[in-house]
């Protein structure tokens, strides 16, 4: 049984006179190969109206939160900072939504670097609006390197579900300006770069939601801890297959 893995789709905000293209709704070509490779289904999910995200439940055993721009501050309770990149109201509306619903019918949840924002905030959490608030963070986390290659390591919590997944100090790529500041009470840490930055938490009370700060997407190929962490989301999300699709 393949199980389906929704993937809410980003929106393309670029002017375009292609009519057919204008504020298209897409998912990046790495992540759909990734979950196919891993051995699931993508099913790409436009952002509708939130009221609308129960039409979608039965459609799908898993969901990964992927990139994209910043998460609206006015949904964890602050006004922009200075240095807030692009953000979509509309997206962050439909994902947190999708979100709620899909982590009270028990689907298994993935997200990364914005998912995982995404994820902590739509739980209760905050987030670092932009890391130069945060006054310990010394690494560079917006890498100058080429986005498929790693940049900097993470330690991982030796008693995680991550630990088994990636082993205890995986060499990451890293994107990011924004980063998670006061996390959800239903999440805990699982890894961290050595400037003490949060780079992954799960669920505290099941394995229902992994989720990380890096891009395995772009690593997948080469990289076997990119490579197992699709391989984790295919095998939780086969578990609710088999529960629900019976």
């Amino acid at each position: 049984m393949r199980p389906r893995i929704a993937l809410p789709a980003d929106t393309l905000a670029e002017a375009t006179n292609i009519i057919n293209e204008r504020n298209a709704a897409f998912a990046p070509r790495p992540a759909i190969e990734a979950v196919v490779k891993a051995g699931g289904v993508p099913i790409i999910f436009p952002s509708v109206d939130p009221e609308d995200v129960g039409d979608y439940l039965d459609l799908f055993d898993g969901v990964a939160f992927l990139g994209g721009a910043d998460v609206d501050p006015t949904f964890y309770g602050e006004e922009p900072h200075e240095k807030l990149g692009v953000t979509y109201r509309k997206r962050d509306l439909f994902e947190i939504e999708l979100l709620k619903q899909a982590v009270a019918q028990g689907k298994a949840i993935f997200g990364i670097c914005r998912g995982m924002q995404l994820i902590n905030t739509g739980l209760g959490g905050t987030v670092y609006q932009d890391l130069s608030e945060n006054p310990d963070m010394t690494l560079k986390h917006n890498q100058a390197a080429a986005g498929n290659m790693p940049s900097h390591h993470v330690s991982v919590d030796p008693t995680s579900r991550l630990f088994k997944i990636t082993g205890a100090r995986p060499y990451v790529n890293s994107r990011h300006h924004q980063a998670v500041k006061q996390l959800a009470t239903s999440l805990k840490v699982t890894a961290r770069a050595d400037d003490g930055v949060i780079e992954a938490f799960e669920s505290t009370a099941n394995d229902q939601i992994l989720a990380v700060q890096w891009h395995p997407e772009n690593m997948y190929k080469h990289h076997a801890e990119s490579k197992a962490l699709f391989a984790d989301l295919i095998t939780r999300s086969r578990k609710v297959a088999e529960q629900t699709r019976k």
